[in-house]
């Protein structure tokens, strides 16, 4: 059976004084509930990568970004290749999270280029799926996750196996809204048919759930036969919150 991921992501917060303290506490909180019990990885802005790369060192809990550049090298100013973030260490990536779909335009095909460039150099993409309120209300919400899935399923089948989906309902994404644990396993269940559909390994790769997963719902969710873990927003700033969802996995 494979251990749970939790990724908790810091999205545009923090400091260098911030992280400091959140590191340590998580570091020695890990250590002293025992590291064996599930993946933790932090996704940091990446000012904050060789900061937090040192402060992890050893630890068990494993670096993660935010984004990665579509492009490999060149004249693309203010973008973060692939190879760049494996220079320092990073295990995981986000991509396609909904905010980078909704503010940056990002669309499947640009997500699936993504996953492409974070595989080719070993890391680990976390692919970020969900539908808004109005297409669930619409009925349309196994459309839409299957639809996005589908890009990056065709860009990178022969290694799809090796890469994190996260199923984040954007309607509960830091609105205090979570799905039921019910709601959410169906959505999961559809992810890990289409996963099946395309890999003899579906069942080996991590479904995360990534819509206001916090220290009070945690257990309720992660008991679900296809959650895998949690993809973790405003509750990986607080280190105590974080820590009780690690220890609900």
């Amino acid at each position: 059976m494979k251990k749970k991921l939790i990724a908790g992501n810091w999205k545009m917060n923090s400091s260098l004084g911030a992280n400091e303290a959140l590191v340590k506490a998580l570091v020695s909180g890990v250590a002293t509930q025992g590291a064996d019990n599930c993946l933790v990885a932090v996704c940091v802005p990446a000012p904050y990568l060789a900061q937090v790369k040192d402060l992890v060192q050893g630890s068990g809990i494993a670096l993660g970004a935010q984004d990665v550049s579509a492009h490999e090298t060149g004249a693309y100013t203010g973008e973060v290749s692939a190879g760049m973030l494996r220079d320092f260490g990073t295990r995981y990536c986000l991509v396609g999270h909904s905010e980078r779909r909704l503010y940056h335009g990002e669309t499947d095909a640009a997500v699936a280029l993504k996953v492409q460039r974070a595989l080719a150099v070993g890391i680990t993409p976390i692919v970020c799926v969900g539908e808004t309120l109005a297409e669930r209300e619409g009925g349309h919400t196994e459309e839409v996750v299957k639809r996005q899935l589908a890009a990056v399923i065709h860009s990178n089948g022969h290694c799809i196996s090796e890469i994190v989906v996260a199923y984040e309902p954007v309607w509960a994404i830091g609105t205090g809204k979570t799905a039921s644990p019910q709601e959410a396993q169906e959505v999961h269940a559809v992810l890990r048919a289409q996963l099946a559909a395309a890999t003899s390994h579906a069942d080996r790769i991590h479904i995360l759930y990534g819509g206001s997963m916090n220290a009070s719902n945690a257990a309720q969710l992660l008991s679900q036969k296809d959650i895998d873990g949690g993809l973790i927003g405003g509750a990986s700033l607080k280190s105590a919150d974080f820590l009780t969802i690690i220890a609900a996995a």
